[in-house]
């Protein structure tokens, strides 16, 4: 397989947002794609109107009205397997290889409420669980360094102070707190990941993936974090040809507050 077009996107519900995913599809043909936040039970996917789109091939795992993770591919997948986390029950993770015996990870981390405090917010308290949980999960990964893997998904943390509008205002607020970025910062140095995103826009600038709802003009204000990653291990260093934050389907007729991620392979 000497090229591989992917595109992630917490879709915030896929039976919803059909006619988006069609867009993307159609305008950018990924040869796979992985959703977060479908909010839909295995049984209800739209899987006929998946098909008509050109990914055959799925592994699915969702939740009535919460969370969910699918990955949708043109390509034949292997080895499929959901892992859960924190024994909460919640759909937010699924695996699958790829030909050429490519490793793909799908994440959907919790979000963690409002209050950054696990002593008082359970939330929170399950999103740094969650993160522990994924540290571990990639030290055990074998032969560090020598597979190749991807990870993707909503990973609800922006890591880095220029992955937010404002380093010093957020640094109390979920997603952005100390807490959260140490743990993903292990997660990341767990399995030595590489930061697609960051490898090709420098510390200093700025670059966002989610930008609120509340936001009534989301591009004047401009107040958006990074929360979306495409990470990949060592034995795939070079191989990104493209990358880019589809920064305009933020416009798009009833979007997701997240925006796509779309990344080119050349192996």
């Amino acid at each position: 397989m000497p090229q591989l077009k992917l595109a992630t996107w917490n879709i915030n519900s896929v039976r919803l947002r059909m006619p988006l995913l069609r867009k993307l599809t159609r305008e950018h043909q990924p040869d796979v794609v992985c959703l977060q936040e479908i909010k839909v039970a295995d049984s209800s996917f739209p899987m006929k109107a998946i098909r008509r789109l050109g990914y055959e091939h799925t592994a699915i795992n969702g939740q009535k009205g919460y969370h969910g993770v699918a990955i949708l591919s043109r390509l034949p997948l292997s080895q499929i397997d959901a892992r859960e986390f924190c024994k909460k029950g919640d759909a937010r993770h699924m695996s699958a290889t790829l030909p050429g015996n490519i490793e793909l990870h799908n994440f959907y981390v919790p979000a963690g409420g409002d209050i950054p405090d696990p002593k008082v917010n359970e939330k929170f308290q399950h999103k740094l669980r969650f993160l522990d949980e994924m540290e571990a999960f990639f030290s055990k990964m074998d032969a560090k360094g020598s597979a190749a893997r991807i990870v993707v998904g909503d990973l609800n943390v922006a890591p880095l102070e220029n992955d937010v509008w404002s380093h010093k205002q957020l640094l109390k607020i979920v997603s952005h707190t100390p807490s959260e970025t140490k743990r993903l910062n292990r997660c990341y140095a767990a399995h030595d990941w590489i930061d697609v995103t960051r490898e090709r826009v420098p510390h200093d600038q700025k670059i966002y993936s989610w930008w609120s709802y509340r936001n009534q003009d989301w591009r004047k204000s401009d107040r958006g974090r990074r929360l979306d990653h495409v990470w990949i291990s060592p034995a795939l260093k070079g191989s990104v040809a493209k990358h880019e934050i589809l920064k305009d389907a933020r416009d798009w007729t009833r979007p997701s507050d997240h925006v796509p991620i779309v990344t080119e392979f050349d192996l």
